[in-house]
């Protein structure tokens, strides 16, 4: 059986001391889906830090000087020695998943792999040039894009992001820098009570499609917090949810566009104070790519594009 590539490192894992679990999150989620492998087939990819040059791409060179010695805030609010160490880490899970999911463009990529893999990684897209924000301090999405394109393996890049919350760093930096080979749709710009779910479910297919074209590769961002007891977010319930991750797969893979999926968002907690119901919600997500890629199951009937 085919596996989802998984881009991580225990070096990616910080305690943050943040309401936000994300720093911390890819561990949890690994050992979730460990336990899982049947269910969930993945195996693991190698990840190198993202360098100081690469970092410099997306944002100004006092900013990420300033973080990286923790003499600035970083998205969390403080200046904590291991989120700073770990940020490197949690950008280059997104880039060197990127550049393995490309690998089949340049004759690398055996017959078993798949054009798609995860990076679990968040706090991205309200990082801008010069300041993060929302738990956000690096941004590993166009950091990534940029990288890839000064490296010659893309010419334009769709982001596509599903996280409750407007993508605002991500949009910031695009203009700043006038990067108009990325298409960039979030989610968070439109949608934002659960009485826009179904208009949502019925435009999606058509916005991802609209992001992709022309595309070498898609970045998305499934995030959990637009779940609607999220409590910073609210919009779908859980089976639309999966819904929402399935028609994002499917129609990538029927468009023929690489996809590195992320996993923003998720601020949900049990009565036992674990973030237990955001970890189901990115095992939703995992299951509908392995569903896609790995099964090669169809979306919903109903779903026309």
């Amino acid at each position: 059986m085919k596996n989802i590539p998984v881009a991580f490192d225990a070096n990616m894992v910080a305690d943050a001391k943040s309401y936000s679990p994300s720093a911390s999150k890819p561990a949890a989620v690994m050992a979730d889906w460990a336990q899982r492998l049947d269910a969930l087939p993945h195996n693991l990819i190698p990840v190198r830090p993202a360098t100081v040059e690469q970092l410099l791409t997306a944002h100004s060179g006092g900013y990420v000087a300033d973080v990286l010695s923790c003499r600035a805030e970083n998205g969390f609010g403080n200046t904590e020695k291991s989120v700073a160490q770990a940020l490197p880490w949690m950008v280059g899970s997104m880039l060197y998943a990127a550049q393995h999911v490309l690998s089949g463009r340049y004759g690398s990529m055996r017959e078993s792999d798949i054009p798609a893999a995860c990076s679990p990684s968040s706090g991205f897209h309200h990082a801008s040039f010069s300041r993060g924000a929302g738990f956000c301090t690096f941004n590993g999405l166009l950091i990534t894009a940029i990288v890839l394109k000064n490296m010659g393996l893309v010419r334009k890049v769709a982001i596509i992001d599903c996280d409750y919350h407007f993508g605002d760093g991500t949009q910031e930096i695009i203009d700043h820098l006038g990067l108009k080979w990325i298409n960039h749709w979030s989610a968070g710009a439109y949608f934002k009570r659960p009485d826009q779910a179904r208009d949502f479910m019925l435009g999606l297919p058509y916005a991802v499609k609209h992001a992709a074209a022309g595309c070498d590769l898609a970045l998305y961002q499934a995030g959990a917090d637009q779940h609607l007891l999220d409590p910073l977010g609210g919009l779908l319930t859980t089976e639309q949810m999966a819904r929402r991750d399935r028609q994002v797969f499917w129609v990538l893979r029927e468009y023929g566009v690489p996809v590195v999926w992320n996993l923003a968002g998720g601020y949900q907690r049990d009565m036992n104070c674990t973030i237990e119901p955001v970890l189901a919600l990115h095992r939703n997500t995992m299951r509908q790519c392995v569903d896609i890629y790995v099964r090669g199951e169809e979306r919903e009937k109903e779903v026309i594009l």
